[in-house]
């Protein structure tokens, strides 16, 4: 475990510790119903992840190296966040994912835009996140979602 994680764990239970001790009743009511909630998704989630991994075990390498390693960094950039937008992988698997894409000759900029488009934007979990969240909120912050990556892709680019 990295040293984030284990301060991300370290801040979550003084905070549960401080809870508890201000409210044993709330806490655990609070614990209860976030148990509920996350319940009614998993099936959900399960199935987002499924389908999500059988789309990804028939894209061959050579089809990433041609679509991401053109010479048409535009087109290949778009291409990838729109592909990332459209695909629920967790982080830890996406950033070995995407080293590999650089290793097999994707260019940088559409590997930053498919890593971002694919950790901010929701095309698959919209549906999830509309029940959630509601349509307007949903809708605003995947579109923001998609035109900030579009521009780290980009700066990454110029920074590369």
């Amino acid at each position: 475990m990295d040293m984030f994680t284990l301060g991300f764990w370290f801040i979550s239970v003084i905070l549960m510790i401080f809870s508890l001790v201000k409210s044993k009743k709330k806490t655990f009511a609070a614990m209860k119903k976030s148990k509920g909630m996350m319940g009614s998704m998993l099936g959900e989630i399960v199935a987002i992840i499924f389908l999500i991994g059988l789309i990804l075990t028939f894209v061959p390498p050579e089809s990433i190296e041609r679509v991401l390693g053109s010479s048409n960094i535009l087109f290949s950039t778009v291409s990838a966040a729109l592909v990332g937008s459209i695909t629920l992988i967790p982080a830890f698997v996406a950033f070995p994912l995407v080293g590999s894409f650089v290793s097999v000759g994707a260019s940088i900029v559409p590997a930053v835009a498919f890593l971002t488009t694919l950790t901010m934007v929701g095309v698959v979990t919209f549906p999830l996140e509309k029940k959630e969240f509601g349509l307007k909120f949903t809708i605003a912050r995947n579109a923001l979602s998609f035109i900030f990556a579009i521009i780290i892709a980009l700066g990454m680019g110029l920074i590369l």
